[in-house]
């Protein structure tokens, strides 16, 4: 049943001084309560925004973490473990760094160009040494490649070292060079691609960017672009979500970047409000309608235009809607001809849960604090101690949960008296996977105390029966 207004969670408005707004107001037409917004202030502002956002009793706090106040926010989000952050702080992980969007990569085996990662910087000026040019090198830390002006092609060992002692960047982090046809921008919400375009480079260059030149258009995204950028969203469990993808001269298709913090219009804005409006509200709010391949006809208007356009709706196709030109639309996708409307299907809008635990803990992949460049003067910094540069080889790190069915998980929880299977599969609903009360068992088992009927006596008993089984 549909949450009233007194019981919809209060939304909050997460702000940041000198920081562009993805959200306000208007993209939440029509919400009944009032939306809270909290303004985090940089430098000391940290107790004082954890006890304002108690104080307004938000439950859902929105919006982008620039990547310099990322782990920060890391810290914010362990004091305010009741409240769901949209997107949550796990899912902003790529937000903060190339080199997080490169580890996100190899965890998940998504393709991406050869990568190479070092902190420690001889061991990187002897590898250039010896590798084969070109090389990509890009400034790491950051959400983007802000226009492309921190992104550098070289072809020698002289140009990429010259190039590293100018620009102090660190890590050293630089990629093969990768021919593209094009690279193309894929935004989602709920899984569901919403809106992509091709960028091209200008004859005889290789930057894509449009800042630099690059042109684009929305014509005829392959299959294979739209599906790899599914998958990712998915597995970076994103409520919103946009993917750079390179289409490759060798037919191949490669993740460049990926992230929560993009540059949208202001439709795309709306319907993400609307999608989290439906998504915390248990179906109070409708669900987006967003069919496949409106970019197309929205990328016909005046990009000027596109720019300012707000509240752009469709219809669902159904049998009778007058007029449906999506419901008549057909279009070549992968192997066959197919109604527009049947892609709907096939791309689905997904409902993404709140999270319980942290998949990419700082403890372990805050490399950049870790491994601070010590000596900016020159390509000489000293050794760091024992702790050499993070290489591909750590690709397979994560932190380690252990493994078990949710039939073993099931076993160790019902043999808890005043827990049957009802009560087992409620916790699991309300956790929205086996692995997430996996995680909230290791890692904050008071948690469980939010589901109704769950006292602190049982959640003692299960931590119990759960450390037994661990430990046999």
């Amino acid at each position: 049943m549909a949450l009233t207004n007194k019981q919809l969670p209060k939304l909050g408005f997460l702000y940041m001084d000198h920081v562009l707004r993805f959200f306000d107001h208007s993209n939440f037409k029509g919400w009944p309560n009032k939306i809270e917004t909290v303004t985090y202030h940089w430098g000391k502002d940290k107790a004082r925004f954890v006890k304002e956002v108690k104080r307004k009793k938000i439950d859902v706090l929105i919006g982008n973490i620039p990547a310099t106040a990322y782990e920060t926010f890391r810290e914010i989000q362990r004091e305010l473990p009741n409240v769901r952050f949209v997107p949550s702080v796990d899912t902003q992980f790529s937000n903060k760094s190339k080199e997080n969007v490169t580890r996100f990569a190899w965890k998940y085996d998504h393709p991406i160009p050869k990568t190479y990662i070092y902190y420690n910087r001889p061991n990187g000026a002897k590898f250039l040494e010896k590798c084969e040019y070109p090389k990509i090198i890009k400034k790491s830390y950051g959400p983007s490649n802000y226009g492309g002006y921190f992104v550098h092609k070289v072809d020698s060992a002289k140009e990429a070292k010259e190039l590293y002692a100018n620009k102090k960047y660190h890590p050293m982090y630089f990629q093969d060079f990768v021919p593209m046809e094009a690279d193309i921008r894929v935004m989602l919400i709920g899984h569901k691609p919403v809106c992509a375009f091709w960028r091209r480079a200008p004859e005889g260059e290789w930057l894509t960017n449009t800042s630099q030149g690059g042109s684009m258009d929305y014509m005829d995204v392959p299959k294979n672009v739209l599906d790899l950028a599914v998958q990712v969203s998915k597995d970076a469990k994103a409520e919103y979500w946009a993917c750079d993808v390179a289409y490759g001269k060798d037919g191949k298709v490669r993740i460049l970047e990926c992230a929560t913090a993009f540059a949208a219009f202001p439709y795309i804005r709306d319907w993400i409000g609307q999608y989290i409006m439906w998504n915390v509200s248990e179906g109070r709010f409708r669900k987006p309608h967003m069919p496949m391949f409106n970019w197309e006809e929205l990328g016909k208007i005046d990009p000027s235009l596109l720019r300012t356009m707000r509240h752009i709706t469709f219809g669902a196709y159904n049998a009778s809607y007058d007029g449906a030109y999506f419901g008549k639309t057909k279009k070549m996708h992968g192997d066959g001809e197919k109604y527009i409307h049947e892609l709907d299907e096939e791309y689905k809008v997904y409902g993404v849960k709140k999270r319980f635990t942290e998949e990419w803990p700082s403890e372990i992949y805050n490399y950049q604090d870790r491994f601070s460049l010590k000596n900016l003067k020159s390509m000489k910094v000293p050794n760091l101690k024992k702790e050499d540069a993070p290489s591909p080889d750590e690709a397979d790190e994560s932190t380690q949960m252990p493994k078990v069915s949710q039939e073993e998980l099931k076993e160790i929880i019902t043999s808890v008296s005043g827990i049957g299977k009802k009560k087992f599969e409620k916790i699991i609903d309300e956790l929205g996977s086996s692995e997430e009360v996996v995680g909230v068992l290791e890692q904050s088992p008071s948690i469980l105390l939010n589901i109704k009927g769950i006292t602190k006596k049982l959640v003692e008993e299960i931590t119990n029966r759960w450390n037994l089984f661990k430990n046999s």
